[in-house]
């Protein structure tokens, strides 16, 4: 098992050799947890959304329709031209580059943080790293919503360690909200108080 948090030339490569690496715009399972991701959230509309690994666009996509400014980030500049291929230009919606979360957004205001598979490929430095930020990032009443696949996996994390151990640094200033599993994958959405 790796041990350290996986860099943009894995991601570079796998967006390199191939176009739908997880299946994520061809499968049902995908597109069933994508809708299930937009309907926990579709209770409430989003001035400022952040979501983290946006790999080529598709949770993206069932994303924007929920929030003002949704700005999209992923470590793989691969990744990052399908996703622009795939949404266009869509009002409100930006991607950009960014190594989270060792590269992270100034803002302070976000009132979502989407965290859709990819706490498991950080290391625990940059999990603590991840609690930090989000901690300092998000506003009251903001929301945190993780959703992660939960069998093994060769990444520096399993699903459930890295969300446990995200949590034991965000439980002072976070709620659970809702925490559920599904066959093969759980979501978590976490509160500001």
């Amino acid at each position: 098992m790796t041990r350290s948090s996986l860099d943009a030339q894995y991601f570079d490569d796998i967006f390199g050799s191939d176009d739908d690496p997880w299946d994520l715009a061809s499968s049902a399972y995908e597109a069933a947890k994508f809708a299930h991701t937009h309907d926990v959230l579709a209770d409430r509309r989003y001035a400022r959304a952040l979501e983290i690994g946006c790999a080529h666009g598709v949770l993206t996509g069932y994303l924007a329709p929920l929030c003002d400014s949704l700005l999209a980030v992923d470590i793989s500049a691969k990744a990052l031209a399908q996703a622009r291929a795939r949404l266009g230009d869509q009002p409100g919606v930006r991607l950009a580059r960014m190594a989270f979360p060792q590269e992270a957004p100034e803002a302070k205001d976000f009132d979502l943080v989407v965290l859709s598979e990819v706490t498991y490929y950080w290391d625990l430095a940059d999990l603590d790293r991840a609690g930090k930020w989000l901690r300092d990032h998000v506003v009251r009443g903001g929301r945190i919503i993780l959703v992660h696949y939960t069998a093994q996996t060769d990444y520096p994390q399993s699903g459930d360690a890295a969300v446990e151990t995200l949590w034991f640094d965000m439980a002072q200033k976070f709620d659970v909200e809702l925490a559920e599993r599904r066959d093969t994958y759980r979501l978590d959405l976490w509160t500001r108080r």
